[in-house]
């Protein structure tokens, strides 16, 4: 199990900060992290990515493709935006990037066709919006906040969700926009061998945020699994299982094997240990994977806390990860950085 922590608390010692300090015999003084003026945290699948299958252009390409969606984000929360549309803003590039399972570059289903799924959650009001199996919405994140901000519903699925973003003058397109030689030869193989490997579930998008205001979003986007049977939803456009916001609590952001993270329902189970438990963000989300991987799943989550601490958790071999603040960006995708 790999993590990244901003820990909410730092224990003060001896000049020294550190959030793994042994106590000392003396009085310690514990205070707490200045809350930052805003942040996000995206990911972009995680699966085994290992750095010996990986040439150095392709790696330089994914780092490139993350900094570009954190800066997106970013744009929005240096304005003064809401947490809302930066994450919104961070996804939309993935979706554009063949790179990654979310848009352009989405892998195919067993019929040789692409159904994307997409959700988003405003952590204020706890608002949402979902969209499931869409065939021809350009950017289904787009399409998730329209349901969101222009319906009475939380979730469309299928030609309906199709139709409703066409309605409310989303860009659509033929279903070929999605296509590419890379996703199509990862299908032959998955017909032809009858077996995925793990990067075949793997390489959903997402991002979480918290602006100036305190409020918190997620988002995640996904094309779903190589060869899947048609009309199969994972967990991404589900609330509560790959997406979930709640201020002054958590939001958070999933990739991995869909099936194992519905049964779970991470995002939320994250949420409820922080609430109700009192674990920390790096803890709720820890002992959520613990149990993905008890009933045999893998994959990763980030998670920003009410007062913006941030995590990367993951218990497969890498995650395509990053953040931004007003103190830096920084990106990782295996597993031991």
């Amino acid at each position: 199990m790999f993590r990244r922590s901003f820990a909410a608390l730092v224990i003060v010692l001896a000049g020294c900060t550190s959030s793994l300090a042994e106590p000392a015999e003396e009085a310690d003084v514990t205070v707490e992290a200045e809350q930052p003026e805003w942040r996000l945290v995206i990911h972009g699948g995680a699966g085994v990515i290992l750095r010996e299958n990986m040439t150095p252009e392709r790696e330089a390409a994914y780092t490139a493709a993350l900094e570009t969606a954190l800066e997106a984000g970013a744009d929005v929360l240096r304005d003064g935006g809401s947490a809302l549309d930066a994450v919104q803003a961070a996804v939309i590039p993935m979706e554009n990037d063949a790179l990654f399972n979310a848009g352009h570059g989405a892998v195919f289903t067993a019929a040789a066709e692409h159904e994307l799924d997409a959700s988003i959650m405003s952590g204020a009001q706890r608002d949402a919006g979902a969209v499931a199996g869409v065939k021809r919405v350009k950017n289904p994140i787009l399409a998730a906040r329209a349901v969101m901000d222009q319906s009475e519903h939380v979730m469309f699925a299928g030609a309906g969700a199709d139709a409703f973003a066409e309605s409310v003058g989303l860009d659509m397109v033929d279903n070929a926009y999605f296509d590419t030689d890379r996703r199509r030869q990862s299908l032959e193989r998955v017909l032809r061998e009858r077996a995925r490997t793990d990067a075949d579930r793997h390489g959903t998008v997402g991002a979480v945020a918290i602006d100036k205001d305190g409020n918190l979003a997620a988002a995640t986007t996904t094309g779903g699994m190589t060869a899947k049977s048609a009309g199969r939803i994972g967990d991404s456009p589900l609330i509560g299982a790959a997406t979930y916001a709640q201020n002054g609590v958590c939001a958070v952001s999933a990739t991995g094997h869909g099936e194992y993270f519905i049964r779970v329902a991470v995002a939320k189970t994250i949420c409820a240990r922080v609430e109700l438990a009192g674990e920390s963000i790096g803890e709720a989300a820890q002992s959520a994977l613990d149990q993905v991987a008890g009933l045999g799943g893998d994959g990763g989550v980030v998670v920003i806390g009410g007062h913006g601490q941030y995590e990367y958790v993951f218990n497969s071999k890498g995650m395509y990860r990053g953040m931004i603040d007003p103190d830096g960006m920084e990106t990782a995708i295996f597993e031991q950085e």
